[in-house]
């Protein structure tokens, strides 16, 4: 056994079998999860994962992205986004990067990690509000960027100096 506890494993697809791994040893994420994200156990009735690679309009990305919010599951919104970061326009690219760090800086202060969430809201913040000073857009698909920065950096104080519990449904911005 090595110093991680792994007993070497081979990747003839035994290993990854155990480890829920394809056969080049990529993690597969096939794991049940919970509406933020967490892991549970393998059987366990999870919330239904986000499909990976999904290309939708914008409009489409932010209205499932505000649906799967508004439900309180920012780590399923935040995959949403991801989506539209990875197979976007390249001068978007920046904006749906930044709404989905707030989306995951949400899920983490849900979490309890009250110092990694206000650090990816500030940092989301930061990004949508570059993003909007560098393209003169405020709105883009009707999305309310100046509001989205001001949720965040005021959720991020809170969590941070006030160590203020957060419910990620209640606490879930509007886009629009």
């Amino acid at each position: 056994m090595d110093r991680w506890g792994s007993t070497g494993g081979t990747r003839d697809g035994r290993d990854a079998a155990r480890r829920d791994r394809d056969g080049e040893g990529r993690a597969r994420n096939a794991r049940p999860r919970d509406g933020l994200g967490r892991p549970l156990p393998y059987g366990a009735d999870g919330v239904q994962r986000q499909p990976e690679g999904v290309v939708r309009t914008p409009q489409e990305t932010v209205a499932e992205a505000q649906a799967l919010l508004d439900a309180g599951k920012p780590f399923h919104a935040h995959e949403v986004f991801e989506d539209a970061w990875k197979s976007g326009p390249d001068g978007e690219r920046a904006l749906w990067r930044g709404l989905a760090q707030l989306a995951v800086g949400l899920t983490h202060a849900a979490r309890g990690n009250h110092a990694g969430g206000a650090r990816l809201l500030r940092r989301g913040a930061e990004a949508v509000r570059e993003w909007s000073a560098g393209t003169g857009e405020d709105r883009p698909y009707g999305v309310d960027l100046a509001g989205l920065t001001r949720w965040a950096r005021d959720l991020a104080e809170s969590v941070e100096h006030a160590g203020a519990s957060v419910d990620a449904k209640t606490a879930a911005p509007r886009l629009r």
